[in-house]
């Protein structure tokens, strides 16, 4: 047996041994706060189920309560979106001439309104859980793509996420429900809006669009 078959038995080792290497070296090219993040796809599985569990487990939430979801999307879920990124993408050209204080208004406004959205949602759960479909990426990887469904007795509910690195960890920026992406949809709906009406029209319509989404889970 020579030097070469001792440290390198079969071909496939030799493979291994060199994709180790080249996975420590792409692990040592990454900033020291990039190695220590989170998985993207932990990080949505965690979360995930985190807010599912709260959910089957307080009746008043499992009844579809959407002010105490409300509550627990946006304390659990919602730290982990970047919510700029998000609105200034559905909103699009326009978001160049805004006004500081009117982008403050549509990030609020359009804030309220995907926490709603995403909260009608989980009212409606029942026997579901989460589970992780196979997703592409790297450690290099800047932005990525986590595939999840919502399977049960029903028919099961894709939910994907694109996320982005950052040194506080993986922010979503945008959602894919059904497939259909969150920001695409909106930025169609934006455009037709303030083409009509402008920045402030449409301001004035998310308004009014939480204004009766609230009223109609209290009545």
């Amino acid at each position: 047996m020579n030097s070469q078959s001792i440290f390198f038995p079969a071909p496939l080792a030799r493979r291994q041994v060199l994709c180790g290497l080249g996975a420590l070296a792409a692990g040592l090219a990454l900033p020291a706060w990039a190695q220590t993040l989170e998985a993207p796809d932990a990080l949505i599985m965690r979360v995930g189920a985190e807010v599912m569990r709260q959910i089957k487990a307080d009746p008043v939430l499992r009844n579809g309560d959407i002010d105490r979801i409300m509550v627990l999307v946006d304390g659990l879920l919602m730290p982990h979106v970047n919510f700029s990124r998000m609105t200034a993408s559905a909103v699009g050209r326009f978001w160049r001439q805004a006004t500081p204080e009117q982008r403050t208004r549509l990030q609020d406004e359009f804030k309220l309104l995907l926490v709603r959205t995403y909260s009608g949602a989980l009212s409606r759960l029942t026997d579901q859980v989460l589970v992780l479909r196979p997703s592409r990426f790297t450690p290099q990887d800047a932005e990525v793509v986590v595939r999840t469904e919502l399977r049960g007795r029903s028919e099961p509910i894709q939910i994907d996420y694109r996320l982005e690195r950052t040194p506080q960890g993986w922010r979503v920026f945008d959602f894919n429900v059904m497939g259909i992406w969150l920001v695409d949809t909106y930025r169609n709906q934006f455009t037709t809006e303030i083409n009509a009406r402008g920045i402030d029209g449409l301001i004035a319509s998310l308004t009014e669009r939480n204004r009766a989404g609230a009223a109609a889970a209290r009545s």
